[in-house]
């Protein structure tokens, strides 16, 4: 087996917290063999740094094909690496590879876990209201996200936070987290904490579709969802006389009203399952967004109500 800072790693990673864990194990002077990455989906907004660019500028053999396909598999086990590490990559990794890597495989996670295994972490932690979130960086095993922890750092959720602005933080934490611990991994003196998967959670991944609110829901419930996928996620939506609307910042305040009714234009103030909610930034399908003000001087909406559905006249023309 190679030591110290001549151990090989193969690495998988994309997005903000794969380009600057890459970024922190080059810091290290890590002997990396080869990145896997993926081509970006012409369908998402791309606005994070690209893992592909700085694996070749810094002269890093980069596959963006999937790590578990057979020429893949055999070129690593021709490559015999020490470590297998994986920071946002977004296919399951099989068996069969991560039994290759003689000292393990491990994974970062946006996370603390046990808490909110699975995808869109950062997400789904916002959207549930949470005060803290952060990263955890811990073995892969066949099972998702339940090999053991070598370490997590603690991140705080301010109630004013967007997702961008949480994982902004996570991406930060899982760096420290990786700073302190690949040292400890190279040296074979990192610790392991079995993962105690009863009492965390799991969480599937989110569609677009997911964002449609439901205005029976408590405004702080609502507000949380618009927070949890505002940009550059899809954003959170409803309807309006038959036309999706998106509602991209909002603010709950305390009061009565209907469900989805329009109390007032200014400011502009909907009912909801519990207490008010004020909408701040919105935007009508295919137009550009505005302001509530430059909203209502376009669409006046006093006696009008925002629908979870479209109506069924709406839905046969």
């Amino acid at each position: 087996m190679s030591s110290g800072s001549t151990q090989t790693l193969a690495v998988c990673a994309y997005h903000n917290v794969g380009y600057y864990c890459l970024q922190e194990l080059l810091r290290q002077g890590a002997h990396i063999g080869v990145v896997f990455t993926h081509e970006d989906s012409p369908s998402e907004t791309i606005w994070f740094a690209s893992v592909r660019e700085l694996a070749e500028r810094s002269g890093i053999p980069c596959r963006v094909t999937d790590i578990n396909l057979p020429e893949n598999v055999e070129f690593l086990r021709s490559m015999n690496p020490d470590f297998l590490l994986s920071f946002y990559y977004r296919l399951m990794i099989r068996k069969e590879v991560l039994d290759i890597p003689l000292r393990g495989a491990l994974n970062i996670h946006g996370s603390l876990l046990p808490k909110y295994r699975g995808r869109v972490p950062v997400n789904w932690a916002v959207i549930n209201g949470e005060t803290e979130t952060g990263a955890t960086l811990h073995y892969m095993v066949e099972k998702p996200d339940a090999g053991d922890i070598v370490d997590q750092e603690r991140v705080v959720i301010q109630f004013t936070d967007t997702s961008l602005d949480v994982f902004n933080k996570v991406t930060d934490a899982a760096v420290t987290v990786l700073s302190r611990s690949f040292p400890l991994l190279l040296s074979g003196k990192a610790q392991r904490i079995p993962m105690k998967l009863s009492e965390g959670s799991y969480f599937g991944g989110r569609t677009p579709t997911d964002g449609l609110i439901d205005w029976k829901r408590g405004a702080v419930e609502i507000y949380n969802l618009i927070r949890g996928v505002t940009h550059p996620y899809p954003g959170a939506f409803t309807y309006l006389s038959g036309s999706k609307v998106f509602i991209w910042k909002s603010r709950p305040v305390s009061g009565r009203g209907v469900e989805g009714f329009i109390l007032s234009e200014r400011p502009l103030m909907v009912g909801t399952g519990d207490g008010l909610l004020e909408i701040l930034s919105l935007q009508m399908e295919g137009k550009e967004e505005l302001d509530a003000e430059s909203f209502i001087s376009l669409h006046p909406l006093v006696g009008k109500r925002f629908e979870s559905f479209l109506s069924h006249a709406v839905q046969k023309n």
